[in-house]
C-alpha cells in the first residue's frame, strides 16, 4: 500500500478542495457546458415508450411475462401487455389484459399467473384462451384493511424462494392507523395465507428483493422519519413507526399476530435519536440506508436489484432505488456488519420524464422505469412516463463500492485510480449527521460533526483506497464527496457523492 499521511484542519480542507481541480490539472476549468443527465446518458442511453392512445397511464407496476412482453399496471386500475417491448421498445404495441381494479402498485408473475396488488387484496389473474385478455381472475388473500383513505397504499416484492410475497401496508394517514395491519409489513405465502411479519411501516415507496433473497422497503419522509431511507423487511422487527402498533391489542389482529410471534415493542422517546432507542428497545431494527433529504430526493420509491452479470454495467448485485419527486433513479450498496445491514447511496441517473415509481430489470439487463407525477408533483414534468434504460458499454468512472472499517472506510472504483490524486486529503471533504427520532413530519440534519481524514492508504493495484479517519460516529450519515479524485486516464467521477449510514463501526479489520 501506499501511504499518504497529513493533518489538517477541517476548514482549511474545505478551502483546498474547493482550489483542487484547478491545482490537479494545472489548467483552467474545463468548461463543459452539458448538463448532468446528458454525460451520463454517454454510458445509460435512455429511451421512451409509446403508451396506449388517450390513456392516463400513469404507473403502477411493471412485470415482464413473456421474452418481449412487458405487463404494466396502471393507478387508474388496468393492466395492459406491451409487445415488443424489448425487440423494438419504441414502437411497442399494447393491449388490454385486465381493467376495472383499485390502484394496482405491484405486479409479479409465477406459474402462467399475474400477480396483481391491489389496495385490498392480492389478485391472480389468467388468459387460458389465448386472446391476451384475463378470464380467471382470482382473490389469493385478503386479510388486511381498507376504508378507502387516498394514503392507503400498498406494494409487495416478486416471490422470494419460498414462494412468498412480501407486502408493506402504508397507514391510513401520516399519523394514524384506522384500518387492520395498516402501519405493518407482512408475506403472504404460497398457500395464500397472510403471515404479520412486523411494525412500523409509515408511507412505503417500494418493495423488492436483493441478491441474497432479503427482502427490503423504502419508506418516506414524514411522522418518526425525518428522512427517506431503505430499511430491511426483518420478520419480527421494529421498523420505526408507532402507530401501527395498536394492531397488537385489538381483537381482530392481536391473536393472528401473537400467533406469528412477533412481540410488541416500547413506544418509542419523541424527540430522541433513533440510534439510541435501538439500544432501548430490542426489536428496533435501523434504517439500512438513508436517503439525505433532500440532496438524494424527496420521495423514494421502487427498488430494483441487478441481477444481469454485467449487461447493466459495473454495478453487479447492488439495489437501485427510484425517486419519485426527483425523477431520478439512485444506487445503494449494501454490506452486512454485525448481523445487520448498512451501506451507501449514490446517484446515479436524473432526466426521466416523469416521478421514478416502478422499477423493472429486463431479460436482457436493461431497467424500465415507469413514472407518474400524481399527487406531489415530479422534476419530469410529465404526467406520466415509460422509459427503458440501457447500458451502452462505456464504463463510467464511478465509487464501485464503500465499505466500513474499523478505522474509516474502503472505496472501491470502477476503473484503474490516479494514486497522486485519490491519495491526496484534500481530494475530499467529509461530514457527519444524524436525524431528529420525533413525532413531527421529517426533520433537519442534526449533531453535526466534521471527522478529520488521518491517512489515506491506495492500494497496489490501483483499484481501491483506504481513507483512515478520526471521528466516526456510530448511528450517523457519513457524506463525502470526492471532486478532486480522479481515474488513471484524468477522468474525474462521474458522481463524487457518496453517504453511507453508519449504524454500527465494524469491529477491527
Amino acid at each position: 500500500m501506499v501511504k499518504v499521511a497529513t493533518i489538517i484542519s477541517p476548514l482549511t480542507a474545505v478551502i483546498l478542495t474547493l482550489t483542487l481541480p484547478n491545482i490537479i490539472l494545472g489548467a483552467e476549468p474545463e468548461k463543459n457546458t452539458r448538463t448532468l443527465a446528458e454525460r451520463e446518458g454517454d454510458y445509460y442511453k435512455m429511451v421512451t415508450l409509446p403508451t396506449p392512445a388517450g390513456v392516463q397511464f400513469e404507473a403502477g407496476g411493471l412485470q415482464f411475462v413473456g421474452d418481449d412482453e412487458l405487463a404494466c399496471a396502471t393507478r387508474t386500475g388496468d393492466i395492459w401487455i406491451g409487445k415488443g417491448a424489448l425487440t423494438n421498445p419504441t414502437e411497442t404495441k399494447w393491449k388490454l389484459f385486465e381493467s376495472g381494479l383499485h390502484e394496482v402498485l405491484s405486479l409479479a408473475s409465477k406459474d402462467g399467473w399475474i400477480y396483481a396488488l391491489q389496495r385490498g387484496e392480492l389478485t391472480r389473474l389468467k388468459d387460458t384462451t389465448g386472446d391476451g385478455r384475463a378470464d380467471i381472475v382470482e382473490t389469493v388473500c385478503d386479510g388486511w384493511g381498507i376504508n378507502g383513505d387516498y394514503h392507503e397504499y400498498m406494494f409487495g416484492s416478486k416471490f422470494d424462494r419460498d414462494g412468498n410475497m412480501w407486502i408493506a401496508l402504508t397507514l391510513t394517514g401520516s399519523f394514524s392507523s384506522q384500518s387492520p395491519y395498516r402501519g405493518w409489513f407482512l408475506r403472504v405465502n404460497a398457500d395464500g395465507k397472510m403471515i404479520p411479519s412486523g411494525s412500523g411501516v409509515r408511507s412505503a415507496g417500494g418493495v423488492a428483493l436483493n441478491a441474497a433473497g432479503d427482502a427490503f422497503y423504502t419508506d418516506n419522509q414524514g411522522p418518526w422519519n425525518s428522512a427517506c431511507k431503505l430499511h430491511w423487511l426483518k420478520p419480527g422487527r421494529f421498523v420505526g413507526h408507532p402507530d401501527g402498533n395498536k394492531w397488537f391489542d385489538q381483537p381482530e389482529t392481536k391473536d393472528t399476530i401473537a400467533a406469528a410471534g412477533i412481540k410488541k415493542p416500547a413506544q418509542p422517546k419523541d424527540e430522541s435519536r433513533q440510534y439510541e432507542e435501538a439500544k432501548r428497545i430490542p426489536e428496533l431494527l435501523l434504517p439500512a440506508v438513508y436517503f439525505p433529504y433532500p440532496k438524494m430526493g424527496q420521495s423514494a420509491s421502487g427498488i430494483a436489484c441487478d441481477l444481469s452479470a454485467g449487461s447493466f454495467g459495473p454495478f453487479k448485485e447492488q439495489l437501485f432505488v427510484g425517486d419519485q419527486t426527483h425523477s431520478t433513479v439512485m444506487r445503494v450498496f449494501l454490506e452486512m456488519v454485525n448481523g445487520e445491514y448498512q451501506g451507501a447511496c449514490f446517484p446515479f441517473r436524473e432526466g426521466f420524464g416523469s416521478g421514478s415509481l416502478a422499477l423493472e430489470f429486463a431479460p436482457n439487463g436493461s431497467m424500465y422505469v415507469f413514472g407518474t407525477d400524481r399527487g406531489w408533483g415530479s422534476r419530469g414534468g410529465k404526467p406520466f412516463a415509460l422509459q427503458n434504460l440501457t447500458w451502452t458499454g462505456k464504463l463510467p468512472f464511478e465509487i464501485y463500492e464503500m465499505k466500513a472499517k474499523s478505522d474509516g472506510f474502503e472505496f472501491s472504483f470502477t476503473q484503474p485510480i490516479d494514486a497522486a490524486t485519490v491519495g491526496d486529503p484534500k481530494s475530499y471533504t467529509i461530514e457527519s449527521y444524524t436525524y431528529i427520532y420525533h413525532s413531527s413530519y421529517g426533520g433537519p440534519e442534526v449533531d453535526q460533526t466534521v471527522p478529520k481524514i488521518k491517512e489515506i492508504k491506495v492500494s497496489a493495484d490501483g483499484k481501491s483506497a483506504r481513507l483512515i479517519i478520526d471521528g466516526l460516529v456510530e448511528g450517523h450519515v457519513h457524506e463525502l464527496h470526492l471532486p478532486g479524485v480522479r481515474s488513471k486516464s484524468g477522468e474525474p467521477l462521474l458522481h463524487d457523492a457518496a453517504y453511507y449510514t453508519l449504524n454500527k463501526i465494524p469491529a477491527r479489520n
